[in-house]
């Protein structure tokens, strides 16, 4: 059996493989593991818990609330906010534990299960396997000691969740956004309030897309996957920029005022120049994934800021700021942490920090994000294929091998099993487009032969 566990939660699709009883499980093995951790030690328990809009969200969140209270924590019930609130909301609550209901940028029918830990910061891959673990054994019929009487866990509303995070998105931001015209696409996510809430109390004027969630549309041909309607609103309306979220708003990707498609390696690059200038990009380093544009790394090497590489994934990300104690980090997706005023990714925080960027320098989008140049970059995603065997296929190691030949130094290749998704992914750079796009698809046929 695989583990639960991804690289961003426990993931699937809702009421299939997410179900009800596995949600209800695993928040009760949560409380245990954390309990037996110290972290309960000499008060009550308390946890946040959130949700995006998806409709799945609302029979999972009573099955984590239940769940917890069952196990003797008190929830405070913040509705439907952006994971990255959530993790503040754990922080600045001094809450136990933080729980995210979100598929993030899958589509509707998914559904997952973050954990935060005290301070909201993700979980140590040891406390997940450490929940999946007694998760299974309760499943297998082993007892636990229930609370009963007033030792159940309370439930109760929060509120003012809401007005809480944006206000501490306004307060970090270094300079207002007046003057300014933007664009945001919530995605019809867990954004579509709070983005354009904290945009306008910045000082900007707000134009919005995809911020009418019922449940069914999140992520529908809208939000940072799909960046189209952005680029035309941006167009139509004669914006600054625009910046469009994911369904959980841990992440942000922007257009400038041509239409034109910021990435993650862009808004990066952007961010870590005046971060130096302001002198908080500490130890003059900007951590970044395998994935990141090598155009990235040459545009950071002549700005003399060093660049530290990690794999695919924020918690990594994450992982690497914390161990050398680097504010600035993020992939090119759009996940992005500014780790002074964040503990995880936060699309909304990212959009208003670039936004800042734009507004101190007086300087348009376009001209700010031309500090790199995009090398040709081609990713292709083979799906119904056993990805578990990515590294051993030596038909695949022969045929990566001999792209990277051909590619010589002007190129690289990467290929990997995504950590929320049945697929592998195929990433191919090249100075020539043609030739990334024919050395990926030769790869991604291999791929399919080899592991399908």
């Amino acid at each position: 059996m695989g583990r639960l566990f991804g690289t961003d939660g426990v993931r699937g699709v809702a009421n299939a493989d997410l179900t009800a009883e596995l949600a209800l499980g695993l928040s009760v093995a949560a409380a245990h593991v954390l309990a037996e951790a110290g972290t309960f030690e000499g008060h009550r328990p308390v946890a946040v818990v959130g949700r995006d809009p998806r409709a799945s969200g609302e029979f999972l969140e009573a099955a984590v609330v239940a769940g917890l209270a069952s196990a003797g924590v008190d929830v405070l019930r913040v509705g439907v906010l952006p994971t990255p609130a959530v993790a503040y909301l754990t922080g600045a609550l001094g809450a136990d534990l933080g729980v995210m209901l979100s598929a993030s940028h899958n589509p509707m029918p998914d559904n997952g299960i973050k954990f935060f830990a005290r301070g909201g910061h993700k979980l140590a891959d040891e406390l997940e396997d450490r929940i999946e673990r007694t998760y299974r054994a309760h499943g297998a019929g082993e007892p636990w000691e229930r609370p009963t009487g007033a030792g159940v866990g309370r439930v109760k509303d929060y509120d003012e969740g809401f007005d809480k995070y944006v206000a501490h998105l306004v307060g970090v931001l270094p300079n207002r956004l007046d003057g300014l015209k933007i664009v945001i696409d919530g995605a019809h996510g867990a954004a579509a309030r709070v983005s354009p809430e904290a945009f306008a109390r910045a000082g900007a004027e707000v134009v919005t897309i995809g911020t009418d969630p019922d449940g069914l549309n999140i992520n529908d041909g809208c939000g940072s996957t799909h960046i189209a309607d952005l680029r035309a609103a941006v167009v139509e309306h004669g914006a600054d920029l625009g910046v469009a979220h994911d369904g959980d708003a841990d992440r942000c990707l922007a257009v400038d005022h041509e239409g034109n498609e910021i990435d993650g390696d862009q808004i990066l690059a952007v961010l870590a120049l005046g971060m130096r200038e302001a002198g908080t990009l500490r130890k003059n380093t900007v951590v970044a994934t395998v994935m990141s544009n090598l155009g990235f790394k040459l545009a950071m090497e002549r700005a003399g800021i060093a660049f530290v590489r990690t794999a695919v994934g924020d918690r990594y990300v994450l992982e690497e700021m914390k161990a050398g104690g680097f504010a600035l980090g993020g992939e090119q997706s759009g996940h992005v942490i500014v780790l002074d005023h964040a503990t995880t990714g936060d699309g909304t925080l990212t959009g208003l920090m670039l936004a800042a960027r734009v507004a101190a320098t007086g300087r348009p989008l376009a001209e700010l994000a031309g500090v790199m140049e995009r090398l040709p970059q081609v990713l292709i995603n083979v799906p119904d294929v056993d990805k578990t065997r990515v590294t051993t296929s030596a038909e695949l190691t022969t045929a990566v091998a001999d792209a990277e030949r051909e590619l010589g130094e002007t190129g690289r290749v990467l290929l990997r099993s995504s950590g929320t998704e049945p697929l592998v992914r195929v990433m191919v750079e090249a100075a020539d487009l043609e030739q990334a796009r024919a050395v990926a698809g030769r790869l991604a046929d291999v791929v399919k032969s080899a592991l399908g």
